[in-house]
């Protein structure tokens, strides 16, 4: 994000505000050159084809490193600034549009033109400030709505939904709780949801000992929960199914799936010794259980039967059953007050949720490119001759001017916003192909992105109509006493 807006903000502020202040000709009887349009365009080209060029070199789906996808988004991000930059030359240019058509404007419209062509150094510095805001608005949007589409197809639950997991804190990842620490842990959990039925998954003491589950015909997928197998009582096998009248037998193991296949039996592969070369196979009777979420599919074993084994067991997890009570924000914030940190961790699962952080940075950009649309519309007409017009066609009265105020930022705002979508759309687009690419074989491929036109067109066509409420309703009241006749001879 740092870069981004190093790039992406300080590169165009480099670049489009000279570029705008010295396009922009003395006063509005002069007009501006058009070669500098020319070469800010060819400059907005250039940088649309440096984007096409990062996202080319990221369009696949394979593995890239490190290195190579810092390469691709900063070619992007250059690429972006300059097509932002290249755009500086246009509001100068924009505002002595309508000079040709203005007769058959009407009287607010045509005055209201001609202040912003008047007062030319001022409106460009503000349309182009309002660009740069509005483009950093879109593109970020546009890239923020893009990955969340890509991390809600990496998410993954670590549970059922609803399920209170308390793990352990140790400093290296899937380590077991301790006996002590899983007495302390359970007791707390009792103190704070008494009477809650506390399901536990187990695991080997010793990791170096080799122990498996397999079925036949039977396919764990990868986004599984418990991808090997879940070790566990009555209580856990009945949070894996979600359903509280499965039956258990301590002596057989179950094949949860969601799959329709039939299984009798499962293959147990284990090391009697942590010295041990070869693996021994037994087989064990088993039954399947259907299950309608395919990432609590697995081959559940019970405890008693991998400690006759000779394995001893630690706790890995425990979990409060949604089925049973699903516990609250403010019950979960109660138990991580009593739980040490440093000895476990508690986690809900609610399922994906979107970040929201952006939405915050994207409304500051919209806001400062509302304020640098009103500020070139403020304040009394910028000369006496159409101060006196407003005065005539307004009888005195303050109405006409607020209605020259309206159009003047309103129009300011739309030559800003206009600008800064036709910057932002194709940098957000763009930028999306460097900014997911993968970099580990775990990631999933790519998803295909959705643009976000609804607010797009929102911001595009909703800010120049505040700019223009505003300019309206925050202006001074500007009353003129009605000219006096002129006196008889």
């Amino acid at each position: 994000m740092a870069v981004f807006f190093v790039l992406f903000a300080g590169l165009p502020a480099a670049w489009a505000i000279p570029a705008a202040v010295l396009s922009a000709p003395p006063n509005r009887h002069k007009f501006m050159r058009l070669r500098f349009v020319v070469v800010g365009l060819l400059v907005s080209f250039a940088g649309v084809l440096l984007m096409g060029l990062g996202a080319w070199l990221g369009r696949e789906d394979s593995r890239y490193g490190a290195i190579e996808s810092i390469g691709m988004l900063l070619i992007s991000l250059i690429g972006a600034g300059l097509v932002v930059a290249g755009l500086g030359p246009l509001p100068s240019w924009l505002l002595q549009l309508p000079g040709p058509y203005a007769e058959r404007l009407p009287l607010p419209f045509r005055l209201a033109a001609r202040d912003l062509a008047h007062r030319r150094g001022r409106a460009v510095l503000a349309i182009t400030l309002a660009m740069m805001a509005t483009a950093f608005g879109i593109a970020l949007t546009v890239i923020s709505v893009g990955e969340t589409t890509q991390s809600r197809a990496e998410y993954s639950p670590r549970a059922r939904p609803g399920s209170l997991l308390i793990r352990s804190s140790a400093l290296f990842a899937q380590q077991p709780f301790s006996a002590a620490d899983a007495g302390t842990v359970q007791a707390a959990i009792e103190r704070e949801l008494p009477g809650v039925p506390i399901a536990q998954s187990e695991r080997p003491s010793v990791e170096s000992w080799y122990f498996r589950a397999r079925a036949e015909n039977v396919e764990i997928p990868e986004e599984a929960v418990y991808w090997d197998q879940a070790i566990g009582d009555e209580k856990l096998l009945r949070y894996l199914t979600g359903d509280q009248s499965t039956p258990y037998d301590e002596s057989m193991a179950v094949v949860i799936t969601s799959a329709d296949v039939k299984v009798d039996s499962v293959q147990l592969s284990y090391e009697i010794h942590e010295n041990d070369e070869t693996t021994t196979t037994r087989t064990l009777r088993a039954v399947t259980a259907r299950t309608a979420d395919p990432h609590m599919e697995t081959i559940f074993v019970p405890s008693k039967i991998v400690r006759d084994l000779g394995y001893q067991l630690q706790p890995d997890e425990l979990i409060v059953d949604p089925a049973v009570r699903r516990v609250t924000v403010q019950e979960q914030e109660r138990l991580d007050d009593r739980l040490d940190d440093a000895v476990a961790e508690t986690y809900i699962e609610r399922g994906f949720e979107a970040s929201t952080g952006w939405l915050p940075v994207v409304a500051a950009a919209f806001l400062i490119a509302l304020a640098c649309a009103l500020a070139a519309g403020f304040g009394k007409a910028a000369n006496a001759r159409q101060a006196r017009v407003l005065r005539r066609a307004g009888n005195g009265s303050a109405t006409a001017f607020r209605w020259f105020c309206a159009f003047r930022a309103g129009l300011s705002a739309l030559y800003g916003t206009a600008l800064g979508a036709i910057a932002g759309c194709p940098a957000g687009m763009l930028l999306l192909w460097p900014l997911t690419v993968r970099t580990t074989w775990e990631e999933p491929v790519r998803v295909p992105f959705e643009t976000p036109w609804p607010a797009i067109v929102a911001v595009a066509a909703g800010l120049p109509l505040l700019a223009a409420a505003l300019g309206a309703l925050l202006t001074r009241d500007q009353s003129y006493p009605p000219t006096p006749a002129a006196p008889r001879p």
